[in-house]
């Protein structure tokens, strides 16, 4: 089997950005024979992740994430079938997951880290059980549903900055779907924000390489915003929370910007930023989609359902091959995905 090793560590407490020499490919051998519990897997899809630069340190800053081991199988989101079982939930022929699937092309799980999958719900798009209907689709409906407020008839405007990424693309939908009378994406190049508008029903999307963001917010959203789903941080979020409205909020998924810096998360505000945000009675909490599990089931449901009638749009960027996976990673946390980054493995 192809296994991707973690083979570089990011020195603890000092800034860096990753490129695809942090990892490298190796070839080994897994176990003849599956013990009681387990199930042998074939690794069909992985997801890479912008989470996943925080597992490059020693203190990953999280309490729910631990750091990649040195030398050892790097993991995260992934889909697999099940080759062979000793667990009496999964059979042979079984489609599964798991948040924490090693980057190898075979793997021995146990059985309960697994989660089964019905194809149907995706009609056989199995990779959208890492994106759109996996923990991505969950993150940006339950942020909104659960952070958002967003209230239908309210005539509230939505901004989303990653707006082209595998979370913020959903997130704006979701928006809308939710109740929102106007979107407006953030994103960083000219395609992605023809994307967001033509395909993905934004009102609007902001090019933040090109111009002054802050005076296109003012144009885009002439009412104020009211609900800004931030998966970026920096000057970019600084600039969406001056147009925020009174009694507004912000949904805290993400701070892209901010990964490779030796900064606390979530990321403090500057101090005339925070003064508006205070001023303003504006929400700033963090978001764990993990803490509210206890709805994972029939929010997977809405947002296939959503995704088969057409009402979510998902768009993917897919590289082929494990050997490819460090490559996939840098691009992404470069900007160089449009949707969920995905890693074909095999098929």
């Amino acid at each position: 089997i192809l296994i991707y090793l973690f083979n570089f560590k990011i020195i603890l407490g000092k800034n860096g950005v990753p490129v695809a020499e942090n990892f490298q490919l190796e070839q080994s051998t897994i176990p003849d024979t599956v013990q009681e519990g387990q199930v042998r897997v074939k690794t069909l899809y992985l997801s890479v992740d912008p989470y996943m630069r925080c597992r490059m340190n020693e203190d990953t800053g999280s309490d729910y994430l631990l750091p990649w081991q040195l030398s050892e199988a790097a993991d995260g989101g992934g889909v697999g079938v099940v080759e062979e079982s000793k667990h009496n939930n999964f059979a042979k022929g079984d489609f599964v997951t798991s948040f924490n699937w090693p980057w190898q092309t075979v793997a021995i799980l146990d059985g309960s880290l697994l989660q089964k999958l019905v194809p149907q719900l995706v009609d056989g798009r199995l990779s959208f059980f890492l994106g759109a209907a996996g923990l991505t689709g969950l993150t940006a409906l339950l942020g909104i549903k659960e952070k958002g407020h967003v209230s239908a008839g309210a005539n509230q405007t939505m901004v989303v900055s990653g707006a082209a990424g595998a979370c913020g693309s959903l997130a704006g939908q979701i928006g809308r779907l939710e109740g929102c009378s106007r979107v407006v994406g953030i994103a960083g190049t000219d395609e992605k924000c023809s994307i967001l508008v033509s395909e993905m029903g934004f009102d609007a999307a902001i090019n933040y390489r090109k111009g002054n963001v802050a005076e296109q917010l003012q144009e885009l959203c002439p009412g104020g915003v009211d609900v800004y789903f931030d998966n970026v941080g920096g000057d970019i979020s600084d600039a969406v929370i001056n147009q925020m409205n009174q009694n507004s909020h912000i949904i805290l998924c993400g701070q892209i910007s901010q990964y490779n810096k030796d900064v606390p998360y979530p990321t403090p505000l500057p101090p005339e930023v925070e003064k508006i945000q205070k001023e303003r009675n504006i929400t700033r909490e963090r978001f764990l989609v993990l803490n509210y599990m206890d709805k994972q089931e029939a929010s997977v449901l809405q947002l296939c359902q959503w995704i088969r009638e057409g009402k979510l749009k998902v768009r993917e960027t897919v590289v082929e091959g494990l050997e490819n996976i460090g490559a996939a990673f840098q691009s992404m946390m470069n900007g160089g995905n449009i949707g969920k980054q995905i890693v074909s493995v095999s098929k």
